[in-house]
Protein backbone atom coordinates (compact mmCIF):
# COMPACT_ATOMS: atom_id res chain seq x y z
CA UNK A 1 0.00 0.00 0.00
CA UNK A 2 1.02 3.54 -0.72
CA UNK A 3 2.11 5.44 2.80
CA UNK A 4 1.18 8.57 3.81
CA UNK A 5 3.70 10.17 5.52
CA UNK A 6 5.52 12.72 3.35
CA UNK A 7 2.94 13.14 0.91
CA UNK A 8 1.95 16.54 -0.29
CA UNK A 9 -2.14 16.62 0.74
CA UNK A 10 -3.98 19.18 -0.07
CA UNK A 11 -7.32 19.12 1.90
CA UNK A 12 -10.06 21.99 0.13
CA UNK A 13 -12.95 22.37 3.02
CA UNK A 14 -10.57 21.41 5.97
CA UNK A 15 -12.12 23.39 8.83
CA UNK A 16 -15.89 21.11 8.24
CA UNK A 17 -16.32 18.78 10.29
CA UNK A 18 -15.70 15.77 8.11
CA UNK A 19 -12.32 17.97 6.76
CA UNK A 20 -11.09 18.67 10.29
CA UNK A 21 -11.17 14.92 11.18
CA UNK A 22 -8.82 14.07 8.58
CA UNK A 23 -6.64 16.99 8.71
CA UNK A 24 -5.99 15.41 12.16
CA UNK A 25 -5.69 12.14 11.19
CA UNK A 26 -3.37 12.55 8.28
CA UNK A 27 -1.34 15.06 10.00
CA UNK A 28 -0.49 12.10 12.43
CA UNK A 29 0.64 9.91 10.12
CA UNK A 30 2.98 12.70 9.19
CA UNK A 31 1.28 14.13 5.80
CA UNK A 32 2.59 17.43 4.75
CA UNK A 33 -0.79 19.37 4.71
CA UNK A 34 -2.05 22.09 2.75
CA UNK A 35 -5.17 23.21 4.00
CA UNK A 36 -8.41 25.90 2.88
CA UNK A 37 -11.14 26.83 4.19
CA UNK A 38 -13.61 29.68 3.52
CA UNK A 39 -14.14 30.61 7.75
CA UNK A 40 -11.16 32.68 8.95
CA UNK A 41 -11.27 31.90 12.76
CA UNK A 42 -12.07 28.51 12.17
CA UNK A 43 -8.80 28.30 9.72
CA UNK A 44 -6.60 30.09 11.98
CA UNK A 45 -7.68 27.33 14.50
CA UNK A 46 -6.86 24.73 12.62
CA UNK A 47 -3.71 26.15 11.66
CA UNK A 48 -2.38 26.26 14.99
CA UNK A 49 -4.12 22.65 15.94
CA UNK A 50 -2.22 21.35 13.16
CA UNK A 51 0.97 23.76 13.48
CA UNK A 52 1.42 24.80 9.82
CA UNK A 53 3.14 27.17 8.27
CA UNK A 54 1.10 30.58 6.96
CA UNK A 55 2.19 29.38 3.60
CA UNK A 56 0.83 26.28 3.63
CA UNK A 57 -3.01 27.58 5.29
CA UNK A 58 -5.12 29.39 2.58
CA UNK A 59 -8.46 31.41 2.88
CA UNK A 60 -10.52 30.26 -0.22
CA UNK A 61 -13.73 30.84 -1.33
CA UNK A 62 -13.84 28.09 -3.97
CA UNK A 63 -16.89 29.33 -6.33
CA UNK A 64 -13.89 32.40 -7.06
CA UNK A 65 -12.16 30.79 -9.91
CA UNK A 66 -9.15 33.51 -9.82
CA UNK A 67 -9.27 32.75 -6.09
CA UNK A 68 -8.57 29.05 -6.66
CA UNK A 69 -6.24 29.86 -9.65
CA UNK A 70 -3.75 31.81 -7.10
CA UNK A 71 -4.05 29.31 -4.06
CA UNK A 72 -2.84 26.48 -6.79
CA UNK A 73 -0.18 29.23 -7.93
CA UNK A 74 1.02 29.65 -4.39
CA UNK A 75 1.11 25.81 -3.64
CA UNK A 76 2.92 25.00 -6.78
CA UNK A 77 5.59 27.32 -6.04
CA UNK A 78 6.40 25.42 -3.45
CA UNK A 79 5.98 21.81 -4.36
CA UNK A 80 5.73 20.25 -8.13
CA UNK A 81 2.44 18.88 -7.37
CA UNK A 82 0.03 18.09 -5.04
CA UNK A 83 0.04 14.10 -4.41
CA UNK A 84 -3.42 13.70 -2.93
CA UNK A 85 -6.16 16.10 -3.86
CA UNK A 86 -9.06 15.78 -0.82
CA UNK A 87 -12.15 17.85 -1.70
CA UNK A 88 -14.35 17.93 1.74
CA UNK A 89 -15.98 20.90 0.42
CA UNK A 90 -20.08 21.38 -0.10
CA UNK A 91 -23.10 22.78 1.43
CA UNK A 92 -26.38 21.04 1.64
CA UNK A 93 -30.35 23.23 1.22
CA UNK A 94 -32.75 20.45 1.65
CA UNK A 95 -36.59 22.27 0.44
CA UNK A 96 -39.42 21.01 -1.69
CA UNK A 97 -39.42 22.77 -4.75
CA UNK A 98 -42.16 25.11 -3.96
CA UNK A 99 -40.02 26.57 -1.20
CA UNK A 100 -36.06 26.61 -3.08
CA UNK A 101 -35.03 29.89 -4.72
CA UNK A 102 -33.07 30.10 -7.57
CA UNK A 103 -30.71 31.58 -4.99
CA UNK A 104 -30.87 28.42 -2.91
CA UNK A 105 -30.11 26.45 -6.03
CA UNK A 106 -27.56 28.24 -7.93
CA UNK A 107 -25.46 28.74 -4.70
CA UNK A 108 -25.35 24.85 -4.28
CA UNK A 109 -24.27 24.21 -7.94
CA UNK A 110 -21.88 26.80 -7.45
CA UNK A 111 -20.36 25.59 -4.11
CA UNK A 112 -20.16 22.02 -4.60
CA UNK A 113 -19.99 21.74 -8.83
CA UNK A 114 -18.59 24.62 -10.06
CA UNK A 115 -16.09 24.82 -7.30
CA UNK A 116 -15.21 21.05 -7.02
CA UNK A 117 -14.47 21.93 -11.20
CA UNK A 118 -12.40 25.05 -10.29
CA UNK A 119 -9.73 23.00 -8.01
CA UNK A 120 -9.87 20.28 -10.49
CA UNK A 121 -8.73 22.05 -13.16
CA UNK A 122 -6.27 24.23 -11.40
CA UNK A 123 -4.50 21.68 -9.83
CA UNK A 124 -5.15 18.46 -12.47
CA UNK A 125 -1.84 20.06 -14.97
CA UNK A 126 0.74 19.40 -12.22
CA UNK A 127 -0.69 15.74 -11.65
CA UNK A 128 -0.64 14.61 -15.56
CA UNK A 129 3.04 16.12 -16.16
CA UNK A 130 3.87 14.11 -12.99
CA UNK A 131 1.53 11.25 -14.20
CA UNK A 132 0.22 10.07 -11.06
CA UNK A 133 -1.86 11.55 -8.16
CA UNK A 134 -5.78 10.74 -6.64
CA UNK A 135 -8.52 12.85 -6.29
CA UNK A 136 -11.24 12.61 -3.92
CA UNK A 137 -14.48 14.34 -3.63
CA UNK A 138 -17.57 13.41 -2.06
CA UNK A 139 -20.85 13.10 -3.98
CA UNK A 140 -22.61 11.16 -1.20
CA UNK A 141 -25.09 9.03 -1.75
CA UNK A 142 -27.62 11.99 -2.92
CA UNK A 143 -25.06 12.08 -6.24
CA UNK A 144 -26.46 8.76 -6.93
CA UNK A 145 -29.77 7.93 -5.26
CA UNK A 146 -32.36 10.77 -5.09
CA UNK A 147 -34.43 12.27 -2.10
CA UNK A 148 -37.57 14.52 -1.44
CA UNK A 149 -36.37 17.76 -0.62
CA UNK A 150 -32.68 17.67 -2.69
CA UNK A 151 -33.15 18.91 -6.26
CA UNK A 152 -30.29 21.27 -5.36
CA UNK A 153 -28.45 19.38 -3.50
CA UNK A 154 -28.80 16.45 -5.89
CA UNK A 155 -28.34 18.40 -9.06
CA UNK A 156 -25.12 19.60 -7.76
CA UNK A 157 -24.10 16.02 -6.71
CA UNK A 158 -25.32 13.88 -9.30
CA UNK A 159 -22.87 16.52 -11.71
CA UNK A 160 -20.21 15.96 -9.18
CA UNK A 161 -20.58 12.60 -9.78
CA UNK A 162 -20.63 12.37 -13.40
CA UNK A 163 -17.59 15.15 -13.99
CA UNK A 164 -15.37 13.19 -12.26
CA UNK A 165 -16.50 10.45 -13.96
CA UNK A 166 -15.80 11.60 -17.40
CA UNK A 167 -12.39 13.26 -16.31
CA UNK A 168 -11.38 10.01 -15.41
CA UNK A 169 -12.03 8.90 -18.76
CA UNK A 170 -9.24 11.33 -19.77
CA UNK A 171 -7.03 9.92 -17.32
CA UNK A 172 -6.46 6.46 -18.08
CA UNK A 173 -3.34 6.75 -19.92
CA UNK A 174 -1.82 8.12 -16.52
CA UNK A 175 -1.30 6.88 -12.61
CA UNK A 176 -3.76 9.49 -11.61
CA UNK A 177 -6.23 7.97 -9.40
CA UNK A 178 -9.86 9.22 -8.89
CA UNK A 179 -11.84 7.88 -6.21
CA UNK A 180 -15.84 8.79 -4.90
CA UNK A 181 -17.09 9.02 -1.57
CA UNK A 182 -21.28 8.00 -1.45
CA UNK A 183 -21.34 9.12 2.48
CA UNK A 184 -25.09 8.39 3.63
CA UNK A 185 -26.35 10.22 6.95
CA UNK A 186 -23.52 11.69 8.78
CA UNK A 187 -23.72 13.45 11.94
CA UNK A 188 -22.43 16.81 11.20
CA UNK A 189 -23.96 20.78 11.15
CA UNK A 190 -25.26 19.88 7.97
CA UNK A 191 -28.42 18.37 9.47
CA UNK A 192 -28.89 21.39 12.04
CA UNK A 193 -30.94 23.37 10.36
CA UNK A 194 -32.95 20.83 8.28
CA UNK A 195 -36.42 20.05 8.94
CA UNK A 196 -35.99 16.16 8.54
CA UNK A 197 -36.93 13.63 11.52
CA UNK A 198 -34.01 11.61 11.21
CA UNK A 199 -32.43 9.46 14.12
CA UNK A 200 -28.76 11.24 14.18
CA UNK A 201 -27.83 8.68 16.82
CA UNK A 202 -27.99 6.67 14.29
CA UNK A 203 -25.10 8.58 11.75
CA UNK A 204 -21.45 7.64 10.89
CA UNK A 205 -19.63 10.03 12.63
CA UNK A 206 -17.04 12.44 11.38
CA UNK A 207 -14.10 10.33 12.43
CA UNK A 208 -15.37 6.89 10.89
CA UNK A 209 -15.48 8.92 7.23
CA UNK A 210 -12.05 10.48 8.31
CA UNK A 211 -10.68 7.21 8.92
CA UNK A 212 -12.46 6.05 5.60
CA UNK A 213 -10.49 8.96 3.98
CA UNK A 214 -7.10 8.11 5.33
CA UNK A 215 -7.83 4.72 4.34
CA UNK A 216 -8.04 5.53 0.44
CA UNK A 217 -4.93 7.89 0.75
CA UNK A 218 -3.32 4.92 0.80
CA UNK A 219 -4.80 2.88 -1.89
CA UNK A 220 -2.16 0.51 -3.67
CA UNK A 221 -0.63 1.72 -6.59
CA UNK A 222 -1.10 -0.93 -8.67
CA UNK A 223 -5.35 -0.23 -8.59
CA UNK A 224 -7.72 2.12 -7.19
CA UNK A 225 -10.67 1.93 -5.11
CA UNK A 226 -13.39 3.77 -7.68
CA UNK A 227 -16.15 4.34 -5.55
CA UNK A 228 -16.59 3.99 -1.47
CA UNK A 229 -19.93 4.04 -0.07
CA UNK A 230 -20.62 4.45 3.58
CA UNK A 231 -24.02 5.10 5.44
CA UNK A 232 -25.62 3.73 8.67
CA UNK A 233 -27.52 0.57 8.96
CA UNK A 234 -30.20 2.84 9.56
CA UNK A 235 -31.52 6.54 9.68
CA UNK A 236 -34.81 6.56 8.73
CA UNK A 237 -37.31 8.90 9.90
CA UNK A 238 -38.74 8.75 13.20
Amino acid sequence: MEIIKDKNILIVGATGCIGKATALLLKQSGANLFVTSSNKSKLAELSAELDLPSNQTFLLDITDANAVKNVAENIHQQIPAIDILINAAGIGIIKPIENLTEQDFMQTVQVNLAGAFYVVKNFIEPMKIAKKGLIINIPGVLGKTPMAGAAAYSASKYGLNGMMKSIREELKRTDIRITNIFLGGTDSPFWDHIDLRVQRDKFVQASEVAKSIWFLCQQPSSGVVSELVLQPFNHQAI
